[in-house]
């Protein structure tokens, strides 16, 4: 018997939520797809911040690519000049088609050495995707928006 009743209790509990939910569904979607956009531009607000750092005090080594590395993080050790090995955290900026135990040209903040990217590369290599994924992000959650909005005014 306690069960029907703890159902009851959590149906009682979720309720007034999952109404909020679905009346303001449209908002939440359209919400979504705004903070993809913001999210995407700090990104890249954020990538131009630490390339400019680079540039200005900008110093090359050649890294070798990590065992360990993600999709999200591309591990790379290089050295410095004074002989300390650098295995920089957060991993290197720009690292598309690097694989384990390649060898690659970086060019890293003399200042803070954690500061390291791929040596040619910079943010401009990720505006496109970006604004691709952006994109692709309003084409399917702007007509969504509009459809839920839609039907609930006929409702």
């Amino acid at each position: 018997m306690a069960e029907p009743r703890a159902l009851d209790e959590m149906a009682a509990t979720v309720a007034p939520t999952a109404r909020f939910v679905r009346r303001r569904l449209p908002e939440l979607v359209l919400g979504l797809a705004v903070l993809v956009t913001v999210l995407a531009g700090l990104a890249l607000i954020g990538s131009a911040v630490d390339d400019a750092a680079i540039a200005r005090n900008r110093a090359t080594a050649q890294a070798e690519v990590l065992e360990g590395s993600t999709f999200f993080r591309t591990l790379v050790r290089f050295t410095l000049p004074n002989g300390q090995a650098v295995v920089p955290e957060n991993g290197v900026f720009h690292p598309r088609g690097l694989s384990a135990g390649r060898q690659v040209a970086v060019e890293y903040d003399a200042t803070e050495p954690e500061l390291v990217r791929v040596a040619g590369r910079s943010t401009v290599d990720g505006v496109l995707p970006t604004v691709l994924g952006v994109a692709a992000t309003w084409v399917l959650l702007g007509p969504l928006a509009l459809w839920l909005r839609r039907r609930r005014e006929r409702a």
